[in-house]
């Protein structure tokens, strides 16, 4: 089982794809509550260079609220992550995690629903991209 779905996008830029998967997200119900600039992290940090590569934190209230009714911890896997980077060839890859991979080692059945209807919002979203 792969513990994401992602596509590439093929002549888009990388601020492009930023709005782009950001108002896809919005469409399913999504906000966008972090966004961790890791290229921007690791230079100051540790002054390295690295390609354009964010981490959106995308949140559905809704959801999120279902989930952590059912089980009071799961905020360690909250919110579900969708990472841009921009490759060598210039090419934008989206990807977004698998709630599924993710809630499976949570022992709680009724989180199984609920992690179902969020992968298809994610992958609806991964699908419209681009």
């Amino acid at each position: 089982m792969s513990y994401f779905f992602n596509k590439v996008l093929k002549g888009k830029s990388f601020d492009d794809a930023i709005e782009l998967v950001t108002a896809e997200l919005k469409k399913e119900g999504f906000g966008v509550l972090t966004q961790i600039d890791v290229k921007e992290t690791l230079k100051n940090k540790i002054d390295v260079d690295f390609k354009k590569y964010k981490i959106l934190g995308a949140c559905n209230p809704h959801f999120a609220y279902k989930a952590l009714q059912s089980e009071d911890k799961i905020g360690v896997f909250l919110p579900c992550n969708v990472i841009v980077e921009e490759h060598e060839n210039g090419d934008v890859e989206v990807s977004a995690v698998d709630p599924i991979a993710s809630m499976i080692s949570v022992k709680n059945d009724s989180l199984g629903n609920l992690a179902s209807e969020v992968q298809q919002k994610l992958i609806k979203v991964i699908n419209s991209l681009n």
